[in-house]
């Protein structure tokens, strides 16, 4: 789906499980446009991120670029999620939910540190109380405001857990925007080139403390 984009900033939004489930595809042509994936992958991964808004812990924001003067100064505003109705194309998606030990993602996590020489103690420890942040994406024609900081900072923003994960693809030098976001808001290394199950890409989990 083409996207044309206006010249006003967008404004950064927590969206309710309703808000997403209306702009599911909305926000699933965002995920497939930032990370070059085939058309027809967004309806493979409707139902895992429909079945994820019902998770423990689950917060998502995004960014819209809005029709009214919500965000008319020249700067990225933040706005509450009673004012989407006042914006119109969602350009950017982050996600996450608290991590638990029957998920995919801990269970793969888990194996890929041991493989990496963690000990079992500090496996535990690490995945004993975290968000997970499961997606971050800003539409390629939207970049360069500096979203994916202020829709990670508004995610991560008064939560309870001691720290923050993720995981992303390995990239040579780790120079692309992702990386450079991740490591400005201090994630570290705690897993590189590991392989999940399904996906032959390597990739790196990274971790913080939290508050940012």
């Amino acid at each position: 789906m083409a996207v044309e984009y206006t010249p006003a900033k967008p404004v950064v939004v927590e969206l309710s499980a309703q808000d997403l489930r209306s702009r599911l595809y909305e926000a699933l042509d965002v995920y497939v446009t930032a990370m070059g994936y085939p058309r027809g992958t967004e309806h493979h991964r409707a139902p895992m991120w429909t079945e994820h808004v019902t998770r423990p812990g689950w917060r998502a924001v995004g960014a819209l670029l809005p029709t009214t003067s919500t965000a008319a100064s020249g700067e990225i505003g933040t706005a509450a999620s009673g004012e989407i109705a006042t914006a119109s194309q969602l350009v950017a998606i982050a996600y996450g939910y608290r991590g638990a030990p029957q998920q995919w993602w801990q269970t793969q996590v888990h194996a890929g540190m041991r493989k990496a020489g963690w000990g079992e103690a500090d496996i535990r420890t690490m995945l004993a109380n975290y968000f997970e942040v499961t997606e971050v994406h800003v539409h390629p024609d939207a970049q360069g405001h500096r979203l994916g900081e202020t829709m990670l900072a508004k995610l991560l923003d008064g939560r309870s857990e001691e720290r923050a994960l993720l995981s992303t693809p390995e990239v040579s030098g780790e120079n692309n925007r992702a990386w450079r976001l991740y490591r400005r808001l201090g994630f570290t290394d705690v897993v590189r080139n590991f392989t999940f199950a399904g996906d032959s890409r390597p990739f790196a989990v990274l971790g913080r403390r939290l508050p940012l």
